[in-house]
């Protein structure tokens, strides 16, 4: 071995894995999107996202997609350009305002314009810009007034507008779009030209983005990833049972099974991969399942699907080491190339052909996730350079890997400047740093690192280590129970043979909409009350929709509100705003 490849090998290897996640929005039955924050967060973080890559461009990093979000931000981007060419109409109420400049004729939907206006982070959304925070103080004294709301004139639904989708543009093109620039200065008065220009802005963001990171991708700088196709949480579509190895006393719905949940979680992985190969013209090599959630009958699934790595949260990793009685082994240092084993001692023995398992670090995570947003740029990454370094001095003896897995979009809001001044300074630090090695997963086991054999994956997500986000609970699991009938309907009218290639394809997706985690995540009165409404909404639509496509009739039960949050904050250590990533 070289000097310099013994070098390298003594340094610790750090993965940045972002990960790009917006569930399904649009209304199954008339294609309108419900909520715009698909689009949001493409114009705000993902362009961001790529830009401090480009900007840095020795820096390596993982961004994980999941395929149903590619196809919403294709969608956008072609509606966007289908109405600035043509004249269409726009297929998201926010956006459609915005292009029309026309304020709704009734107090009740002058209202609900002004509240879709003001969901945006107060501090640094808001208040950063003084002619957006005049507008919200208006609208908001108007809300508690409404009888006055139809006093106001459609300048002022244009102005606030506007500045909602200024405000929420990334910093990257504020500071770099001439057009954004411009705009920001006029600062009120905007008319037909500014609006349509704001648009034509809009829609170059969303037009390229995929692009960008294609182009990462191509240079070697980017390794992308995947989620399955709808984000579907497989170990429960595989075993609901598995929710009880890390949570014994979790009361399971009344039906504890998901009939022919393993071809489903095939069909997850074969309709993501295609997606993705759409976009992006290759195939991934590693998969960030669905909120990290894993079981050992996920794994052969993974390796099927001809992925060579996937990863989880570090309390899964805790969980299955106590378990196989290997915990202090390990202890010393748990950021290791891991590989499921079945010898049952987890040391020398066969191992089974499965993809390596990575573990998010959670402390690191949660600290870029939860805590740095409110610290000065430059102490936050020294801060977090400090705790890697003292993994580097714990793990001297061989290779080893600390893995920051997060959100790519939802924690920057709540950063000055969405985050710039803390992403700039983290590349660059890493970059230079001569103990720790910013790397990729892909890279790494190109490398053929040593792998550590474990005995046992005890089944369980980055949240808790545990299923409890999406089972386990009255409303989640009566959210189950519908969908489980929904899918005996499906089985039985694809087994009548009576639906036609098209229909059966149709119907697959729209089951695989339904299959998705994120309504069950939101179900629970410990969650906001409007959040609870907007997915239990579309989620008994997206069943609705299901049934019409079998040519079945809706229980009477999908006609009616299943649940409702209670206002209560979101769970704690999980990070949800209202946009929902």
């Amino acid at each position: 071995m070289s000097a310099e490849v013994d070098a390298m090998a003594s340094r610790l290897h750090v993965v940045l894995l972002w990960h790009m996640h917006q569930p399904e929005y649009r209304d199954p039955f008339s294609g309108q999107y419900q909520r715009p924050w698909t689009y949001l967060h493409a114009i705000k973080d993902y362009v961001d996202m790529a830009a401090h890559l480009e900007a840095h461009p020795e820096a390596h990093a993982v961004v994980n997609f999941v395929p149903v979000l590619l196809e919403q931000i294709a969608d956008y981007a072609g509606a966007l350009r289908a109405h600035l060419d043509g004249g269409d109409v726009l297929p998201d109420p926010l956006l459609a305002a915005l292009a029309s400049g026309d304020a709704p004729a009734a107090a009740e939907g002058r209202a609900a314009l002004i509240e879709s206006c003001l969901k945006a982070h107060e501090q640094r959304l808001i208040q950063r810009f003084a002619p957006y925070a005049r507008l919200a103080r208006i609208a908001r004294d108007f809300l508690a007034h409404p009888e006055g709301l139809v006093y106001l004139d459609g300048s002022f639904f244009i102005d606030l507008n506007v500045w909602y989708h200024l405000a929420w543009l990334g910093e990257s093109v504020r500071r770099q779009d001439a057009r954004a620039r411009r705009l920001i200065h006029k600062a009120s008065g905007f008319d037909a030209e500014d609006r349509r220009q704001l648009l034509e802005l809009l829609a170059d963001l969303l037009g390229g983005v995929i692009e960008r990171y294609r182009l990462l991708a191509e240079c070697g700088q980017v390794e992308l990833s995947m989620t399955p196709y709808a984000h579907p949480i497989m170990p429960l579509l595989l075993d609901m049972n598995s929710a009880r190895e890390a949570w014994p006393e979790v009361v399971l719905p009344e039906t504890d099974h998901y009939p022919g949940g393993e071809a489903r979680v095939r069909w997850h992985l074969q309709e993501g991969l295609r997606v993705f190969e759409r976009f992006f013209g290759r195939r991934p090599t590693g998969c960030w399942p669905s909120e990290g959630s894993l079981s050992e009958r996920t794994l052969p699934l993974l390796a099927e699907a001809g992925f060579r790595w996937c990863a989880t949260g570090s309390q899964v990793l805790s969980n299955s080491l106590h378990q196989a009685g290997l915990f202090e082994n390990y202890r010393h240092c748990l950021h290791r190339f891991y590989q499921y084993s079945t010898n049952g001692n987890g040391e020398d023995g066969v191992v089974q052909s499965t993809p390596t398992v990575f573990f998010r670090d959670d402390g690191l995570s949660d600290l870029i996730g939860f805590r740095y947003a409110d610290w000065h740029a430059d102490h936050a990454v020294e801060d977090l350079i400090r705790h890697l370094e003292t993994i580097a001095d714990a793990c001297h003896d061989g290779q080893y890997v600390a893995s920051i897995i997060m959100d790519g979009e939802n924690a920057w809001e709540y950063y000055p400047e969405n985050g710039y001044y803390f992403l700039d300074a983290l590349y660059r630090r890493l970059v230079g740093h001569p103990r720790l090695h910013l790397t990729t997963y892909q890279r790494l086991l190109d490398e053929a690192p040593p792998m550590t054999p474990i005995p046992r994956l005890v089944a369980g997500s980055w949240v808790y280590g545990t299923f409890s986000t999406w089972i386990g609970e009255k409303d989640k699991n009566h959210a189950w129970v519908l969908l489980v009938e929904a899918k005996k309907v499906y089985d039985r009218v694809v087994a009548s043979g009576r639906l036609t290639d098209e229909q059966l394809a149709a119907c697959e997706r729209q089951l695989g909409i339904c299959e998705g985690s994120d309504w069950f995540w939101w179900f629970g009165d410990y969650n906001p009350a409007e959040a609870v409404r907007d997915f239990e909404r579309l989620f008994r639509l997206h069943l609705r929709r299901l049934y019409e496509l079998l040519g079945e009739p809706p229980p009477e039960v999908l006609k009616h509100v299943l649940a409702e949050g209670h206002g209560a904050p979101s769970m704690g250590g999980v990070m949800r705003t209202g946009q929902a990533g």
